[in-house]
């Protein structure tokens, strides 16, 4: 029965004992503060939550096709897309047709545009910029859209209010849950075709 018994001496000394063999080299790194941007699981409805779905549209595989019910598939091969829950543009600020993804930005720095600008005088104290970072509205990874060679001003990226997901709240660009994002743009390479309906 005594052998069965955790102690605290024997949890401590079996604790330093892994440390200093060299068994734990991620221990550090437990320790590190989590960024804010993923501090907490992103509360997203169930039916917002990234899957894989059949797909039965016109699209050939590798096009992105965004629609206006706050979903973003991901054309694969076989008749299947990786569908994605996302925060769109607020009505009348929403990009619509083709565009191509000509940029891509890990941790983008975000300025808000003139008319943002205009439209909400809040975002004045933002006019220099903010750099890419956890605090950044673009989040964790950006997609630049792309239309015959000039920059459309909207992008695909990621959010630190993944709450938002689902809702028509942006200036016009696509929101993802940061998680999400990070997976899109590995998958994503430049020239990739971008059709919001």
């Amino acid at each position: 029965m005594n052998d069965e018994i955790i102690t605290r001496r024997g949890l401590v000394l079996g604790s330093l004992a892994l440390m200093t063999s060299g068994c734990t080299p991620a221990i550090p790194q437990a320790w590190r503060p989590i960024s804010s941007a993923f501090a907490a699981p992103p509360r997203v409805d169930r039916r917002y939550r990234r899957q894989q779905v059949p797909y039965n549209g016109s699209e050939p595989p590798g096009t992105l096709v965004v629609n206006t019910y706050e979903l973003l598939y991901a054309v694969e091969e076989n008749g299947w897309a990786t569908r994605y829950g996302v925060a769109v543009g607020e009505e009348g600020l929403t990009l619509k047709g083709r565009a191509t993804i000509q940029r891509k930005e890990v941790w983008p720095s975000w300025r808000p545009s003139e008319s943002m600008m205009k439209r909400k005088p809040r975002l004045l104290q933002y006019a220099s910029g903010v750099p890419g970072g956890p605090d950044n509205p673009l989040g964790a990874r950006a997609l630049y859209l792309y239309r015959d060679g000039r920059d459309t001003l909207f992008r695909l990226h990621g959010t630190n209010e993944p709450w938002l997901i689902g809702q028509a709240v942006s200036n016009g660009c696509i929101r993802l849950t940061n998680e999400d994002v990070i997976g899109l743009y590995d998958r994503t390479p430049l020239g990739t075709t971008v059709l919001v309906i």
